[in-house]
């Protein structure tokens, strides 16, 4: 059994894997819809699943093609995966939900309008907005 030194040797020599970061990340893609759910580790665990590819592949290449398969697998399957506002990949398991972060730009101008005349920031703007919500809701 080779180890990651004879590896990182091999490289250095100037022998290469000669896959591409896209490619790499599409087998990393496959190999993440195939684990079962709950699984730890996810970046781990499928690197070992690539075997000499992911043995060869440069550290750089790797986490290139990690974030790549991040995005892709949230975007794909997102009955499956969750990709949090720290870009870090969690199993949807329907206890997290999913927030509404985008505001348009006119919307986003008229809150700050707003809490300038108002002579408050937009955060206490937006809390008494809620406030006043809930109130006239409830």
């Amino acid at each position: 059994m080779f180890s990651r030194r004879v590896f990182s040797n091999m490289r250095r020599v100037g022998i290469g894997v000669g896959v591409s970061k896209t490619k790499l990340s599409e087998a990393m893609l496959d190999i993440l819809v195939q684990l079962p759910t709950g699984s730890t580790n996810l970046k781990e665990t499928i690197v070992r699943h690539l075997g000499l590819l992911g043995q060869m592949a440069p550290t750089r290449d790797i986490d290139s093609a990690w974030n790549q398969t991040k995005k892709k697998a949230a975007k794909l399957y997102p009955d499956k995966f969750i990709l949090d506002s720290r870009n870090t990949l969690t199993w949807n398991d329907g206890a997290v939900k999913v927030l509404d972060k985008d505001i348009t730009s006119g919307n986003f101008k008229k809150l700050n309008d707003l809490a300038a005349a108002d002579g408050c920031t937009v955060n206490a703007l937006v809390t008494r907005l809620i406030k006043a919500y809930k109130q006239d809701k409830g």
